[in-house]
């Protein structure tokens, strides 16, 4: 902002000086730097407004020193037209070559999101499925929250965590433990053995030199969630360290928390023993949502949290409506309580079971 007013602060500058008995100093070089000046820290628009204002000051005082007809007069009128052409010139210039690379920055980010955050499936074998990722940082596409659903002989699984930490480190740990979900589901019986690769693959991912900060390796982890939805009328969790949860049935959301809390990945100093799936009804009709601590984190101007299981017991009326429909509607009520602003990035995946199995959607090779 200092260096924006600069220009304008020159031009009352030379009328101060013009205005007064220095007025014999020969201000012209400072009113053709203003342009130039605009030009480097102001974009088009802030360029044509300093030129306009130092023209004003130049006919100002050379109508105050009686100037009008010599030469220092036209001279200075001259080379401030050809000063400010330029600088506006070399503005639309810098300002067209920084869009098309945030446009390029913006493709790449997309890119990126298709690959570490790809969208969930609409149907997956006796689920229907729908996901939603809020970046808390405008313009950005990814960030440390993941999520995935895969069809699997075992059935649906899913995962969804969030990493600790923001920016690149985030992003390679949240690819990290992705891509070991994404392979391990599918041959794993167990799901406990999935979350076991996830982690590994993390500490492989901290033991490469310089993939992350010293704080990160000191302090990093992810808090994970995975979960399977076999063919009964069940869903089997896996939670370590991630917010439980919540399934609609009948109208009244309750949350699925862990009888013995685990702790997330890469705090595995803490673990007393391996923990095992637990089991939750999941009915046909049934609405699942799993979602990171960005959503019910989530505060409003008062500082209260989101409530999230209240909103959807009041969406729960529309039994007809489709999983991202139900997630679209969640996000205008976060956005409506948060007031646009969300304090950390929110992921969540809804799985709604079915009353039976599409038998051309999601079939697994033996």
């Amino acid at each position: 902002m200092l260096m924006q007013g600069a220009p304008f602060a020159i031009a009352l500058i030379v009328v101060g000086i013009e205005f007064s008995p220095a007025h014999f100093l020969y201000t012209g070089p400072l009113l053709t730097a203003i342009p130039a000046l605009a030009a480097v820290t102001m974009g088009p628009k802030g360029t044509l407004a300093a030129a306009g204002a130092a023209a004003a000051v130049s006919v100002c005082t050379a109508t105050y020193n009686q100037a009008w007809g010599t030469l220092q007069v036209y001279t200075n009128f001259l080379a401030l037209f050809l000063v400010s052409v330029a600088g506006l010139t070399m503005s639309t210039a810098v300002r067209t070559r920084r869009h098309n690379e945030l446009e390029q920055v913006r493709r790449i980010a997309a890119a990126a999101q298709e690959v570490i955050l790809r969208p969930v499936p609409a149907r997956l074998g006796p689920v229907r499925a729908a996901s939603l990722y809020l970046a808390a940082e405008k313009g950005a596409q990814i960030g440390g929250d993941l999520y995935e659903a895969v069809q699997t002989r075992y059935g649906v699984r899913v995962i969804v965590g969030d990493v600790r930490g923001k920016g690149l480190p985030a992003v390679r740990a949240a690819a990290a433990v992705l891509g070991a979900f994404r392979e391990s589901v599918h041959y794993e019986t167990d799901l406990v053995e999935v979350v076991e690769h996830c982690m590994a693959a993390l500490r492989r991912e901290c033991a490469v030199p310089g993939a992350f900060g010293q704080e990160a390796l000191d302090e990093g982890f992810v808090t994970v969630l995975v979960a399977q939805v076999p063919d009964g009328p069940v869903v089997q969790i896996v939670n370590r360290g991630h917010p439980p949860p919540l399934v609609l049935s009948r109208g009244k959301a309750r949350s699925l928390g862990p009888a013995s809390p685990q702790p997330p990945l890469g705090l595995e100093d803490l673990t007393i023993g391996l923990s095992e799936a637990e089991c939750y009804p999941f009915a046909p009709g049934d609405r699942l949502l799993l979602h990171t601590d960005g959503v019910t984190e989530a505060r409003n101007r008062d500082n209260d949290f989101f409530p999230l299981a209240e909103a959807m017991e009041t969406m729960a009326a529309g039994q007809a409506r489709t999983p991202q429909e139900f997630l679209d509607e969640l996000h205008q009520g976060l956005i409506r309580h948060t007031g646009g602003r969300l304090a950390d990035d929110a992921a969540m995946l809804v799985l709604d079971r079915s009353e039976e199995a599409d038998p051309q959607v999601g079939a697994m090779p033996e």
